[in-house]
């Protein structure tokens, strides 16, 4: 029989082990997500040459790839909680790999669109899948810290990414009679679906099932994820259905949707601003700028999860983080000058990177079972389309205003909305938010 103190032992071992095995691994996975979907702003000017795509094109495509994202996101996330995390996952990288090298043969606006779609539909329930996984292995109270090292994939693939696709755009065009742009594409699919194989033999499915978990840990592990579980079930939706219906659910969902709003209208739209401010064609100098606002973010990220963990305060931190990203997003429209442009672009980055671990430690504390599979999976799904709606959106208020400043306000607004909502989130629900082993589980605001 285990005494209180060796089962909390046993428990923050697990844990501890848990989350350094399997969060780099993740993030890892993340970061080639990011770069996969991310990666066509840089080909932005090269499309338009090679491929004869304009600018509304341009952002229809890029966001297109959310649509099929949204469609597919409910059913993987359905069929993961089914077949386990090893399998699913490793097929998900697999197939988006090669559907991102596929990427080559986009020779006009109609085959753009169509592969961009494609590439969503493979990517369809990763990111999701992985907060649904994060709640089988980590109780509510480490749970943020346990996201911020897999939402560390994000700004690594844009402080490593960015300059890896501005050189290959500088040293691979003409190689075999393909452009540069085509050989980004091949590469960096390519190095997805090699993970993605790796990922069969190394992801574990449940915490009984890892062989580098003792007896005790593994006991301990499933214990405190088994009590949170019973918790969220009195307390929130149980079934899917349940979900899909639940109000607190949908407020979830247009938070994470005013979040992406902001995010992705950065994303594809940054190398592109700095080439502007610097005067040059898109490669590896407007990526070694571009890597700098994401560095600003994958040092804060560490540090701001750790301190909301240990406070339990993830709301208020992560109000905090989308009004940084919002003022962010603002400022970058003063003025023409790189250094308080790029010093803007930090304060954005930080703000909407940060946010995102500590807005999912609040749906995964009120969901649970085929709820959480479904709820997160619908969040993820509908929430992600901001990133289909930001390209539109400011192109649209860019060409209704004839001001590119205006379109980035618009982005900022997207996320002082966001800001609202995490305001409106009801006392009760808060309480059932901060699950705490051994305590009442009510967050002191």
């Amino acid at each position: 029989m285990q005494t209180q103190a060796s089962n909390h032992d046993a428990l923050a071992s697990a844990i501890r082990k848990a989350r350094n095995r399997l969060a780099p691994f993740l993030a890892l996975m993340f970061a080639l997500s990011m770069l996969d979907r991310s990666n066509v702003g840089f080909v932005k000017q090269a499309l338009m040459v090679d491929a004869n795509i304009g600018d509304a094109a341009y952002a229809l495509g890029a966001g297109i790839f959310f649509i099929g994202y949204a469609v597919f996101e409910i059913p993987s996330n359905l069929i993961m909680h089914r077949v386990g995390a090893k399998v699913w996952m490793s097929r998900i990288m697999v197939t988006w790999g090669l559907a991102s090298a596929a990427m080559m043969f986009v020779h006009n606006e109609t085959s753009f669109y169509l592969l961009r779609f494609i590439l969503g539909v493979a990517e369809a329930g990763f990111s999701p899948g992985v907060i649904l996984y994060s709640t089988y292995w980590f109780p509510a109270s480490q749970r943020g810290k346990a996201l911020g090292v897999y939402y560390f994939g994000l700004p690594l693939a844009l402080v490593l990414g960015s300059p890896l696709s501005g050189l290959l755009l500088d040293v691979m065009g003409g190689q075999l009679g393909l452009h540069n742009w085509q050989w980004m594409f091949i590469i960096e699919g390519i190095a997805a679906t090699v993970v993605g194989v790796i990922a069969f033999f190394y992801l574990v499915s449940k915490p009984r099932h890892a062989s580098w978990l003792s007896a005790d840990e593994k006991a301990a592990l499933e214990a405190a994820i088994a009590a949170e579980d019973r918790h969220k079930v009195a307390h929130g939706p149980a079934s899917a259905l349940a979900a899909l219906r639940n109000w607190q659910v949908m407020r979830f969902v247009a938070i994470y949707f005013a979040i992406q709003v902001s995010v992705y209208g950065v994303i594809f739209y940054l190398p592109t601003r700095l080439s502007q401010l610097t005067g040059t064609a898109v490669g590896l100098k407007v990526g070694l700028l571009t890597a700098i606002p994401w560095l600003c973010a994958l040092i804060a990220l560490r540090v701001v999860t750790g301190i909301a963990d240990a406070s339990g305060k993830h709301r208020q931190f992560a109000i905090a983080m989308l009004v940084m990203a919002a003022t962010g997003i603002a400022l970058s429209t003063l003025g023409h000058e790189l250094v308080p442009v790029l010093l803007a672009f930090c304060v954005a980055a930080i703000g909407f990177v940060v946010v995102q671990p500590l807005f999912w430690t609040l749906p995964t504390a009120y969901l649970s079972g085929t709820a959480a599979a479904s709820g997160i999976a619908l969040i993820g799904a509908l929430g992600n389309l901001g990133g289909f709606l930001a390209p539109t959106l400011k192109t649209a208020v860019e060409s209704g205003f004839h001001s590119q400043q205006a379109g980035m306000l618009a982005l900022a607004i997207a996320g002082g909305c966001g800001v609202l909502l995490l305001l409106t989130i009801g006392a009760a629900a808060r309480r059932s938010f901060a699950i705490e082993q051994g305590s009442s589980g009510s967050e002191r605001a």
